[in-house]
């Protein structure tokens, strides 16, 4: 069985964006979760495609120009997340949306659909979010392991990544990692 796997950058009292809706800690988008070697997919909430699509859009059209929604240029390790963006599959959990300027983008529309995606050829499968697809997703016991950097603040008000998650999970430890500049990355099991 394929694992799922979610990705999420936070600050250290566990929030995903800070107050404006974003999350300015944030330098780049990269995959610092090292992930890619071992996924063939992606899965998005429905809150989280639409501008996900156009930021990894912008990079694949014009790698060498500032991305108007940051007004960086963006990374080697993003230009590197954009060809896979190109080329994998994205699954999007929504009832409402019905389009996507990608080709290769799918919808699901359950939790049922989730979990039979799971079940299917292929390699692991990337969660990269948002807050509520990632949190229903962990409620229902459909993630495998949870990875997180946690930069070395504390946000305040904003969105938490766990504020919708209703039962008490245990997680397993399998590796922690000191990162530059005060972040650290764990990498978590789920207990079923």
């Amino acid at each position: 069985m394929r694992k799922l796997i979610a990705g999420m950058k936070i600050s250290v009292d566990g929030k995903m964006e800070g107050p404006q809706g974003i999350a300015d800690w944030v330098e780049a988008w990269s995959d610092d979760y090292n992930v890619l070697q071992q996924v063939d997919a992606a899965l998005l909430g429905a809150g989280m495609y639409p501008g996900y699509e156009t930021y990894w859009t912008a990079i694949q059209a014009a790698p060498d120009k500032l991305l108007p929604m940051t007004g960086k240029f963006p990374t080697r390790a993003e230009i590197e997340y954009a060809h896979f963006t190109a080329e994998a599959p994205h699954y999007v959990l929504s009832s409402t949306l019905h389009s996507a300027k990608w080709p290769r983008t799918k919808f699901v529309r359950s939790l049922n659909e989730v979990a039979a995606l799971k079940e299917q050829p292929g390699r692991d499968i990337y969660l990269v979010g948002g807050a509520r697809t990632t949190a229903s997703l962990i409620e229902a016991g459909l993630v495998d392991e949870l990875r997180l950097i946690a930069y070395p603040l504390i946000a305040g008000e904003g969105k938490s990544l766990f504020a919708t998650v209703k039962d008490r999970r245990e997680l397993e430890l399998r590796n922690v990692q000191q990162l530059p500049g005060g972040r650290v990355s764990m990498i978590y099991g789920t207990r079923i």
